[in-house]
């Protein structure tokens, strides 16, 4: 009976084991069965409206209950209506099988090649079980382009204790009203603060006005290098960002190098009556070598030599009031019985020769970074002294209505209280040397304004609405570049919105256009300017003088 007994029991409790080891494993969840992720654009612009879609599957056999749906935006994200920028919401028990999506929308703001992540989290509770669950995933974002420009406009060189003018300027094209703007910037040691325009807030902060796109202004600034060696290069970075929430989200920079300027010692030649004079191809140059006696003893009835080496010497035009040279000869000779000063020269007195020359204005090939030297000999004492030549710029100034980059809309003729569309073209050539910080400036008239296209968009093209200043910053260009170059061309829109007063006139579309740039090999600040241009548009085939007259 007993024996009958403990194999009912063994039996009972093998069923009960069997039983609960089913309803465990009917029980067992995993949240890997939950499919949870997020799908959104990997490359945007700052200030672009994107859309992230959260999208949710129940792989599983199980019912989830009672599911929160937790959506965190990048923290640099501006959103419509709210500045929350984690959305949690209670969502419908999830069935077996059923798939769904959530959507979200948002403008993101940042520096190019920032990664901006969003997240998401499903916490829910598998039917049955008393579990809490979640599952997690996230999505990366990378800023490929800012539509801002941000750049500095300065000299590339300056002298210790001399006061130097930069500025700043700013250009948006982001299909946003962008607020609570600011600049920092971060001086180089030695540099002393003077003034701005406007005023900072501490000297290295401005708080700018919102900016729309196609829009744009400047900071100016003034102050001295105090501290530094010849040659030292100073630096100048500087940020553009928004303020939001006590936080700064940089979305541009900016650096310059300014370098202190190494001082000259040539005192024994001057070109033009400068130490320093700017020559350029075409020039007349008129010589003076200037002589001094720094020993002790009294110098007497010497020859002075000049050779001009150089193949922009026109020496067919060489003229020298007392110096001797064959028609031809580089070598000029100043004989003691025709020059005072070479006949006698006492201690610490210092005596001159002259002469003019023309220089040509093409040597007919190529040649890159030119210059001229004058090599002088005075009784066994040798000197040379090297001028270089600067480059040449070319710059067009054109307008269309209707050109390859953009279409015109509007009258034509020009219609008082219409707008009619146009295409501002510059082309840019350059001859001999590199050149760098190249910047093209024109100033529009009262009543013109840019529309914010640009080709090619990427140009770091800025525009002052308080100056209406147009400047487009090219950089640098090697010798030998032409517009054939598309990087040496820039082609932007403008609308014409005619004045009753200037019915039956052709008025000026755009000003006068001036380029400059810093000629490395000569260290000049070159400029050359191109014509405005009026509605009559002598440039556009297309469109005949009468067309150009406001109705």
């Amino acid at each position: 009976m007993r024996k009958l007994f403990i194999i009912l029991f063994l039996v009972a409790f093998g069923i009960v084991g069997i039983t609960g080891f089913w309803y465990w494993q009917k029980n067992i969840y995993s949240k890997e069965i939950l499919k949870l992720e997020i799908l959104g654009p990997e490359e945007v612009e700052t200030g672009e409206g994107i859309e992230y879609i959260v999208k949710l599957k129940n792989n599983g056999q199980t019912r989830l209950e009672n599911p929160e749906l937790i959506f965190e935006f990048p923290g640099k994200s501006i959103l419509e209506g709210t500045s929350t920028l984690r959305n949690n919401q209670r969502i419908e028990d999830i069935y077996p099988g059923e798939e769904r999506t959530y959507s979200f929308r948002a403008k993101l703001f940042g520096r190019e090649n920032e990664i901006m992540k969003a997240k998401a989290s499903l916490s829910y509770y598998p039917k049955n079980l008393k579990a809490l669950y979640q599952s997690e995933t996230s999505f990366t974002s990378r800023i490929k382009f800012v539509p801002l420009t941000f750049e500095f406009d300065s000299p590339s060189s300056v002298a210790k204790g001399e006061e130097i003018n930069f500025s700043l300027n700013y250009f948006s094209n982001i299909d946003e009203i962008l607020e609570s703007l600011r600049v920092r910037i971060e001086y180089p040691s030695g540099f002393e603060f003077r003034e701005s325009i406007p005023n900072a807030l501490d000297e290295k902060e401005w708080a700018l006005y919102s900016l729309s796109k196609a829009s744009g202004g400047r900071i100016e600034i003034k102050g001295t290098i105090e501290q530094g060696k010849e040659g030292e290069e100073k630096i100048f970075r500087a940020q553009l960002g928004m303020l939001k929430n006590e936080e700064f989200w940089l979305l541009k920079e900016a650096t310059q190098s300014l370098k202190i300027a190494e001082s000259s010692l040539y005192i024994s030649s001057l070109i033009n009556n400068s130490p320093g004079y700017s020559v350029s191809a075409g020039d007349y140059l008129h010589y003076e070598i200037f002589f001094s006696n720094i020993g002790q003893n009294p110098i007497q009835k010497k020859f002075l030599f000049a050779e001009l080496d150089g193949d922009f010497f026109d020496l067919s035009t060489l003229k020298s009031k007392d110096g001797e040279f064959g028609h031809g000869d580089n070598t000029i000779l100043w004989d003691w019985k025709n020059v005072s000063s070479l006949r006698f020269l006492d201690n610490g007195e210092e005596g001159k020769v002259e002469f003019w020359v023309k220089l040509k204005e093409d040597i007919g090939h190529q040649v890159e970074n030119p210059k001229l030297n004058l090599k002088v000999d005075l009784a066994g004492a040798e000197k040379s002294f090297e001028t270089k030549i600067n480059s040449q710029i070319v710059l067009n100034q054109k307008v269309y209505f209707e050109q390859e980059f953009f279409e015109g809309e509007g009258p034509l003729p020009p219609k008082v209280g219409e707008k009619t569309e146009y295409t501002v073209l510059w082309q840019i050539k350059n001859f001999w040397n590199k050149l760098e910080n190249v910047k093209v400036k024109a100033i529009l008239p009262d009543y013109v304004r840019p529309t914010g296209n640009i080709f090619p968009v990427e140009a770091k093209f800025t525009y002052d609405s308080g100056s209406r200043t147009l400047m487009w910053n090219v950089g640098e260009i090697e010798p030998w570049q032409s517009f054939e170059n598309t990087s040496l061309v820039l082609a932007f829109q403008i609308e014409f919105s005619p004045l009753a007063s200037q019915k039956g006139e052709t008025p000026f579309l755009v000003n006068k256009a001036e380029i400059s740039g810093e000629d490395i090999w000569t260290s000049e600040t070159l400029k050359v300017s191109a014509d405005g241009r009026d509605t009559t548009l002598p440039d556009d085939q297309n469109v005949s003088e009468i067309q150009g007259i406001v109705e």
